[in-house]
């Protein structure tokens, strides 16, 4: 480790394990050594390590570790989200693998693709309800996914429907559901066209708690309402992800 008068126990350190991370000697994935490894190995104090590590981590190059999950060096690859495919035209969905549109597109990256789902019937959020066009009070299904590539955490999306379309369907169920053609087209209640709105901000203390994003980096919001037939809305979808790990593709012809 080099170190000088002038130069912090922590900082000497944090400048080795960047070095490292940058040049590859400690690749994409690779676990870090623990607190207590690294104070015996440089002759250190724990305190000293954890300076070091708070600043890679504040850097986005290494993971926080969370319980016994140590920390790990991020995988710096951002995921390509092509907003003018997903959910249009000639759908991936797949229903012998399993992978819904988004899992497909993400497989299609050579990247690992996993999503957790919880479903619940609430009343939704006042610029929700004015998205679906709800009356006041009025119930929809929500349909909340935490979407992983490579293990780690990308977005968080939540899905609302109106509950005269969505419950007792396929949309009730708390597990990934790939059908061709997506979901409402398979319960009759296809999407024909879509409204996107996308911004950005800061996140909230849970959304960088649940992403794992490091201090400092903004979220992208990206809002997507679904007409159907009839011109109603049937579907307001929200996604927060991490401003560090995508590109949007756009793809129009002119």
């Amino acid at each position: 480790m080099v170190s000088n008068s002038n130069t912090p126990l922590w900082e000497g350190l944090y400048k080795e394990l960047r070095e490292r991370i940058v040049s590859r000697d400690l690749p994409p994935n690779s676990e870090v050594s623990r607190e207590m490894q690294l104070a015996a190995q440089y002759g250190i104090s724990r305190t000293t390590v954890r300076q070091a590590l708070a600043q890679l981590q504040a850097d986005g190059l290494i993971t926080r570790g969370m319980g016994r999950l140590g920390r790990r060096v991020r995988d710096q690859r951002p995921l390509e989200w092509n907003l003018c495919k997903f959910e249009r035209g000639e759908r991936r969905d797949n229903a012998s693998t399993g992978m819904d549109d988004w899992a497909a597109a993400v497989a299609e990256q050579g990247r690992e693709p996993r999503q957790e789902v919880s479903v619940s019937i609430t009343v939704p959020p006042a610029d929700v309800a004015l998205a679906l066009e709800l009356e006041p009070g009025a119930l929809a299904v929500r349909r909340h996914r935490v979407r992983y590539v490579d293990n780690v955490p990308y977005q968080l999306s939540v899905s609302w429907f109106p509950e005269s379309i969505a419950r007792d369907t396929l949309l009730m169920e708390e597990r990934d559901i790939a059908v061709p053609g997506g979901i409402l087209r398979s319960i009759g209640c296809p999407q024909v066209s879509i409204r996107d709105r996308i911004g950005i901000r800061m996140p909230t203390p849970a959304e960088a708690d649940q992403l794992d994003i490091p201090t400092g980096t903004p979220v992208g919001e990206h809002h997507r309402t679904g007409y159907g037939e009839d011109g109603q809305p049937i579907r307001h979808m929200v996604t927060v992800f991490g401003g560090d790990k995508h590109f949007l593709v756009y793809e129009l012809e002119l």
